[in-house]
């Protein structure tokens, strides 16, 4: 074996040899890299899907390949002759080698983690992680075992090298002699490469393979990338998302989803605007047709528009009785599926302290998170708007000022509170909630505060420690005869899932375990409120962020993103369980309605309480690309490049069934998406005036 590999080396004995093999260790890791991913799904993706994955994920491969090598290139197209066969720089290209393989390897590894817990190549969550270095590196510090990773990588590293050493390719490459004019050639001739891997990136670029690299260029790059794209072979829809998923290349992917970290609606998705205003190309216009067609999906039976403008989607809300003015405690809990609440049918008694509430306050069966990310769940929470595609509106530029429900209540006085465990700084959380009527209690203040958790790890506090925060605050409040509201956003549920010992039993480890503590911390804190003043006159909500794990080979996996919402305090209403198919979205309006508030809203959300809210039900999920609209029975996803698709759904098992498309149920998604996506994108989604509230009863 070992001299049949030997055959090889003359292809190593130049001066450029150095490049082959860097090449050939580079894409040799990204090849294992795709098949490791791939090998749990041999069974369950089309074997000519995966095929279609792995010869355009190797040309990906290929190009990324040509441009990590050009800083190599150019070294040795540059070093003289004489010092390149010193010892000082034999020495330093072995360790250059070195370094690169070992990168390499801590890349395969990096991706392996990254998909198990995201099932996806890296993409914006991947970027947002390399700027919050400081938790995140705690996190994995706390998670995994470095020193054996590390020393795994090193020790793997050193064999491969030696591998190459002991057939000689490294020795035939440092001992060449290569004269002036082929080196120059040469190196000329390998510079000119990366036009080669651009345009294979831009050819590669398309529908479901991360075509942002055009999101930023000028209409012309965009004309010619468009062009590039219809011409290449993976234009063909390779038949799964996970299939999808492994043809990219990790590090192009972070590459791209740093560069543009965005989506704009209208030049990905399907808008039903265009055809009104007969343009054919995606183009930002006004979404007139949309508007028209959401305007009688968002109105109830105690609402009217306060304007015939279709853009403004402002209503006057009624409420049918005396107003409530109860302080709101709102818990968001950390990654919460509802996979694992007995509530809604998990069979392994986790979740006890929520069963209960459940049972005593008003449950929600059916509800559905928008996103995967805490930032989608709070951006639904508070703005009560559909997901947009790309980042969510927390992490956007221009997010102040905006109608929300913490803003709503400071206009009625209350004090408005962010209660986070860990640091606000991640993922723009302060920011977002101090700009849009909140006071911000996290893990700096209260250390500035000199207040000491009783347990953290690399997110934060503990979730004990931030309801005790919020229990703190809502003391402060009552004393200086304030009503308040709290958005407390819990930790504990999330690598490395540690927490404070002896609150759960020892063998629930993991994501069982994150969902017993964090069900343990959430009744500890109930309990203690009880004994509060303040108690008699708080109402409490319980929901999820966003679920556990959402990846699979559907297109979009619907039954994962079912969590739990409960509204509770059984001295101010009696239980009631609700099976109408709702969102996130929809507690905002849901909550005003409990508390007979009369007040002026831009909210896509439905008051759940409503006689008529069961008559048309709906729900929104998606990703960072796809938006799907939901139906009991039918889904509807739009994406990249302004398609839409239909299924028929079977709820309880999340099957799909491809269906012929269905232009009015298509329409209705498309409207809510698109504008949403509009509003929020030209700055039409500002705080509302409540200074006429007391006249909205007297509508007839």
């Amino acid at each position: 074996m070992l001299q049949r590999l030997q055959r090889f080396t003359p292809i190593f004995a130049h001066r450029y040899g150095g490049l082959a093999l860097f090449g050939g260790i580079f894409l040799g890791v990204a090849l294992l890299t795709r098949m490791i991913l791939a090998a749990p799904y041999l069974l369950s993706v089309p074997f000519g899907s995966l095929c279609l994955a792995f010869a355009g994920g190797t040309l990906f491969d290929l190009a990324m390949a040509i441009f990590w090598a050009i800083p190599m290139a150019m070294a040795l197209f540059a070093c003289p002759q004489s010092f390149f066969r010193s010892r000082f720089a034999r020495f330093g290209w072995t360790a250059w080698l070195f370094g690169a393989t070992w990168l390499f390897l801590f890349g395969l590894c990096s991706e392996l983690l990254f998909w198990d817990e995201f099932g996806v190549r890296f993409n914006f969550i991947a970027v947002d992680y390399l700027v919050y270095t400081t938790e995140v590196i705690a996190n994995i510090h706390e998670s995994y075992n470095l020193p054996l990773i590390f020393g795994g990588i090193t020790a793997i590293t050193a064999a491969l090298l030696y591998a190459l050493h002991r057939l000689g390719w490294i020795k035939a490459w440092l001992d060449s002699a290569t004269p002036l004019r082929p080196r120059l050639i040469g190196g000329a001739a390998f510079l000119a490469l990366p036009a080669l891997a651009l345009i294979i990136f831009f050819q590669l670029g398309s529908r479901d393979l991360n075509s942002v690299v055009s999101t930023q260029a000028p209409s012309s790059g965009e004309k010619l990338a468009a062009g590039l794209r219809h011409m290449s072979f993976m234009q063909m829809q390779l038949g799964n998302p996970t299939a999808t998923e492994l043809g990219r290349n990790g590090c192009w992917s972070l590459v791209a989803a740093f560069w543009a970290n965005k989506l704009e609606y209208w030049r990905w998705y399907p808008q039903l605007g265009r055809a009104a205003a007969k343009v054919a190309q995606p183009t930002d216009v006004e979404p007139i047709a949309a508007c028209k067609l959401l305007r009688p999906l968002l109105l109830q039976d105690n609402a009217r528009y306060l304007s015939q403008n279709p853009l403004d989607l402002s209503r006057a809300i009624t409420g049918d009785g005396p107003e409530k003015a109860w302080n709101v405690i709102q818990i968001t809990v950390e990654s919460l599926s509802g996979e694992s609440i007995g509530y809604l049918g998990n069979k392994k008694k986790l979740t006890p302290n929520l069963d209960a509430i459940a049972r005593q306050g008003i449950a929600f069966h059916a509800c559905y998170a928008t996103g995967t990310r805490t930032v989608r769940g709070m951006e639904a929470l508070t703005l009560s708007v559909p997901p947009s595609p790309g980042q969510a509106v927390p992490r956007r530029p221009r997010n102040e000022g905006l109608f929300t429900l913490p803003g709503l209540f400071r206009q009625r006085g209350y004090q408005s509170v962010f209660v986070y465990g860990g640091d606000g700084f991640f993922d723009n959380m302060s920011y977002y909630f101090s700009h849009n009527g909140c006071d911000i209690v996290d893990a700096p203040v209260k250390k500035k505060e000199g207040v000491k958790a009783i347990f953290a790890n690399a997110w934060g506090a503990s979730d004990e420690d931030s309801f005790s925060w919020s229990m703190a605050a809502a003391d402060k409040a009552y004393a200086e005869h304030k009503p308040f509201y709290h958005f407390v956003m819990s930790t504990s549920n999330h690598r490395p899932f540690t927490w404070p010992e002896g609150r759960i039993s020892p063998e629930l480890t993991g994501v069982k375990g994150g969902a017993a503590y964090s069900d343990y911390a959430i009744g500890k804190f109930l309990e203690g409120a009880k004994s509060k003043p303040w108690f008699k006159n708080t109402v409490f909500v319980i929901v999820s962020d966003h679920c556990m794990r959402v990846a699979g080979k559907r297109e979009l996996e619907v039954k994962k993103y079912h969590i739990p919402m409960i509204i509770w305090n059984p001295e101010l209403f009696p239980p009631q369980r609700i099976d109408t198919l709702c969102s996130q979205i929809d507690l905002a309006p849901t909550l005003l309605g409990l508390m007979n508030w009369s007040y002026h809203s831009r909210f896509f959300g439905r008051d759940l309480l409503r006689p008529d809210a069961a008559k048309r039900e709906r729900t929104f999920i998606s990703n960072y690309q796809k938006l799907g609209y939901l139906e009991r029975q039918r889904l509807a996803v739009l994406k990249p490049i302004c398609q839409s698709q239909s299924y028929q759904l079977d709820l309880g098992s999340g099957d799909l069934a491809p269906t012929p498309a269905q232009t009015g149920f298509e329409d209705e998604a498309t409207a809510y998406y698109e504008v949403a996506s509009y509003l929020l994108a030209h700055g039409l989604y500002g705080e509302l005036p409540q200074n006429a509230l007391g006249n909205e009863r007297k509508l007839p």
